[in-house]
Parts: structure tokens; sequence; C-alpha cells
């Protein structure tokens, strides 16, 4: 009995300590799994920063369709803006008149001499 004793008096004085040991870990896991853990808060920020950026897509992509919307409309009911797509796209004229077409520039070719100064 006398070396039981000391050994459950020495057990009881550490319980305070491992008691608090074992909350520390406890509370530092579930402190890293809430900041990076699956659904940690960095996953939430990369989340939101995600969502902002979608936004502002969504947000570009609504006006695009609002502006060709528009488009379509004065394409459909406006005399001068079907006569200027005729004009720029079908090179359409009015009689009289004489359209001129620039040829397309033409690629710069490099001799073999400016090739290898280039290197």
């Amino acid at each position: 009995m006398q070396i039981i004793g000391p050994i459950s008096e020495k057990a009881y004085s550490w319980r305070r300590k491992l008691a608090t040991i074992g909350v520390t870990v406890v509370a530092a896991y579930v402190g890293f799994i809430a900041v990076f853990g699956a659904n940690g808060w960095l996953a939430y920020h990369q989340k939101r920063v995600e969502f902002r950026k979608l936004q502002q897509e969504v947000h570009q992509i609504q006006t695009e369709n609002e502006r060709i919307q528009q488009q379509i409309k004065a394409l459909k009911t406006d005399p001068s803006t079907i006569e200027k797509e005729a004009r720029e796209q079908l090179r359409y004229a009015k009689p009289g008149e004489v359209i001129y077409v620039m040829p397309a520039p033409k690629p710069q070719q490099q001799t073999g001499l400016a090739q290898n100064e280039s290197k």
C-alpha cells in the first residue's frame, strides 16, 4: 500500500496538467481544421473571391448581350444602320459611287541573314 500511495498522488497531481494538455491539443486541432480544412476559412475566402469574379463576368456578359440586342434591333428597324452594315460588310455602293479596296498588307519576310542576326 505504501508504494501505491505515492504513485496515486503523482497521478492525481498530473491529472490537471494532462487534462490541460489534452484540451489544448483538441482546441489546436479544431482551430487547424477551421482554418485549413475542406470547409475552413481559406476555402471560404477562395470561394468568395471566385464568386466575385464570376459576378463580374456575368455583369460583363449581360452588358454585352444588351449591346448586341440594341444592335439587332437597330439592324431590324433603322435604315441608316442597315445601310452602314451593307456598305462595310458587303461593299455595297450607291449608284455613281466607287469603292476602293486596299490590298491586305503582305507579311514581312525575314531573310536568312536577318534570321541569324536575331538569334
